[in-house]
């Protein structure tokens, strides 16, 4: 049950008619915000799509947010994403990675249980990304984080068709 319902639609909303934008459109400043930098980060215009997803769904899962991780399967499908990754990130520990996608798991679940990474990882990030990149890494990462405590404080339900944790 929602703790504040959505509002009906969000008139001329191109981000669509999810709840998570029918619920924020009743802060409109903050929806204004949320929708630049969330617009921006899902953009692919920065950092690699695919390797956004590996992170974004396991902060959703790292931060319980069964939500964020349900709308994320659909785009990182999307992204090239499988569903073999997809349940694997649903899974402690980094077992069957690869080392490119190993540290991106390892980056996020650094991050999710200390607010930091181990120099270690930090070390592997920049052989791989400029600073542009793993600032907008640490940023998406960070920003996930938020959204999942949002959704799940303000109990924003599922919308239609987007799997749950089953996914």
């Amino acid at each position: 049950m929602p703790r504040i319902a959505p509002l009906d639609a969000v008139p001329d909303n191109p981000m669509g008619q999810l709840n998570i934008f029918r619920t924020l459109a009743k802060h409109p400043k903050i929806f204004e915000a949320f929708g630049r930098l969330g617009g921006f980060l899902l953009s692919g215009k920065g950092f690699p799509a695919r390797e956004r997803e590996l992170v974004i769904l396991r902060t959703g899962w790292r931060c319980g947010s069964v939500y964020e991780w349900g709308q994320h399967v659909v785009i990182g499908r999307r992204e090239g994403v499988t569903d073999a990754e997809v349940a694997r990130l649903r899974t402690p520990g980094l077992d069957g990675w690869s080392a490119e996608d190993r540290v991106l798991i390892q980056f996020a679940d650094e991050l999710c249980q200390t607010n930091n990474v181990s120099d270690a990882t930090w070390s592997a990030l920049s052989a791989r990304f400029d600073e542009q990149q793993l600032i907008e890494l640490v940023m998406c990462c960070g920003f996930y984080r938020m959204v999942a405590g949002t959704l799940n404080t303000l109990g924003i339900e599922l919308d239609d068709g987007v799997p749950g944790w089953e996914a």
